[in-house]
Order: C-alpha cells, then structure tokens, then sequence
C-alpha cells in the first residue's frame, strides 16, 4: 500500500471522477486508475463502482474511506513534527535579557532546555529594558527576560516565570552582619553603592526620601560587576535582586519595612508567530523549577 494510492483513492471519492481525480493530484489519468486499481487488488475488493465513466464508491470503500484518511492525516502531522525539529535545529533562538537579572539561575534553565533540544542555536542579548522593548517590536530578538511591569504587560504578551526579593547586600566585616534582616531606617547615613541601572531604583529612593532615611552614594554605575566589586571593597552596601548577587565572599540580608521584590516574566510580542524553537523555549519556561 503506498501512500500515493491512498490519496488516489480519495481524490477519486472526492469527486468521482477519475479525470478530476488524476488533475487534482497532478498525475495522468492512466496513472491513477492503475494505482487505484492495485490499491483494491491490496484490499481484497472494489472500493469504487465502475458505470463508465462515472464511478461510485461501494459500501466496502465508503467503510475503507476513514480508515485510509486517517493514514494520511497521521503522515501529514509525521511531516509537521520532523519539518519542526529541523526548523528548531537550524533557527538560533535570540533571547533578550536584562542586564540586572542574575545569570546563574537562567543559565541553569538554558542548560536544562538545551540538554532536552540537542543542537538548538541560543544567543542572548543582554541590555536596558527601553532597548529591549525597541528590539522586541522590531523583531531583532524573539523573546525578552525583563521585571514584569503594568506597562510591558499593556504592550506585549507576559508570561511571569519567578518571584525574587531584593536584599542589602555588603561585606563580610560590615555591622549589617549580625542582622537578620535590614530595614530601611537601619541603613540611614550609611554608604551606599548606587545601581543605576536598577529598574526598582526610584521606586526605592522615593521611599527612602519618604521615610527620612539619608543615602550617601560613594560609588554609581550601571554595571552590576562594578557594583558588587565595590561592595566587596568596602565602599558601601547596596540594593540588588536576591539571585543577582554572584561575587563571592558577599554578605546578604533581607529588605523589610518595605519589603521589595520584582516578578521576572518572558515577553513576546501578541499576534506574532512563534518559531518551533520559541514554541519550545515558552513551554520549558513553565515547567522549570524556578528558584522561589
């Protein structure tokens, strides 16, 4: 039984025609009739009565005609999954981050969703959630990693993925080291290390002006290794996400009185197709067991 008889036979149901049939599957009518022919022959009986040149399925062939649509349906979706896994090998998968979220978790998920899609191609762009937002509508990435926010939920399709605090982090010598947790009053008048680039940042230092609470910032920077370099060099202590602190060595507690946290969430644009490769990746991102 090949597949090519098959979808004669159903043409020629289709329009019991067999010059129709022979159009349709772009094959000439000859052709046709013999694969037809060798197809019931296979079978055993007549799947199409002949009066001419018009034809009538038998109600052997009526009872055949599911069974042979069901064939073909299941070789077409066969066809769809290998087409997928081809497309999810050779299509690199560009994933946008924001520059604060922490690297060691999400690397930990990447080596998980890779390990399940051997060969797939991922490359991450790491910048400000403005740049991010401009690539993502522009189609230059396929997904961006970014605190999940009112406004990117107005403007894309969020898909929350964890929950993290945001901790006051310093050095081991510092007198925040016998707390158990640190609020905002405790940190008055001390040094500070400032993130500018924090999406949170004047969130916080409202607060601080609020409550009174005086910062003296001895060190800014944008980048998150300076930042804890210079916590680790006794500068001052700073405010950062709880899994973004990687340098060693680095002494953290709890933010109270408020408390802080922010919800990392995947960002695709609506209405847009995803790849098989991103298909995957959003899939995977629901099932991992994210820190929290």
């Amino acid at each position: 039984m090949e597949m090519s008889q098959i979808r004669y036979v159903l043409s020629a149901a289709k329009h019991l025609n067999f010059t129709k049939a022979a159009a349709e599957c772009n094959v000439s009518q000859p052709a046709l009739t013999k694969g037809v022919k060798s197809l019931e022959t296979e079978l055993g009986a007549e799947v199409f009565h002949r009066e001419g040149r018009k034809i009538l399925v038998s109600d052997f062939g009526k009872s055949m005609l599911p069974h042979l649509q069901h064939i073909v349906d299941e070789a077409a979706a066969t066809q769809a999954l290998a087409q997928n896994f081809r497309l999810l090998e050779k299509v690199p998968l560009r994933l946008g981050v924001l520059s604060t979220i922490g690297h060691v978790r999400l690397a930990r998920f990447f080596a998980q969703f890779e390990k399940n899609h051997s060969g797939l191609e991922l490359s991450v762009n790491e910048a400000s959630a403005s740049d991010l937002k401009k690539k993502l509508s522009d189609g230059d990435i396929d997904v961006a990693l970014m605190t999940l926010t009112e406004e990117l939920e107005e403007e894309f399709r969020a898909r929350p993925l964890y929950v993290e605090r945001y901790v006051v982090v310093f050095p081991p010598e510092h007198r925040l080291g016998t707390f158990n947790s640190v609020s905002l009053q405790d940190l008055s008048q001390e040094n500070y290390v400032d993130r500018l680039a924090c999406e949170l940042r004047e969130m916080v230092m409202s607060v601080c002006e609020s409550k009174g609470v005086e910062l003296y910032a001895r060190f800014r920077s944008e980048r998150e290794d300076w930042v804890q370099a210079m916590v680790a060099a006794g500068i001052g202590f700073a405010f950062m996400p709880e899994y973004s602190v990687t340098l060693p060595g680095l002494l953290q507690r709890p933010l109270v009185e408020p408390e802080v946290s922010r919800t990392i969430a995947a960002f695709t644009v609506p209405g847009r197709k995803h790849s098989p490769a991103l298909d995957a990746l959003m899939r995977s991102s629901q099932t991992f067991a994210w820190p929290g």
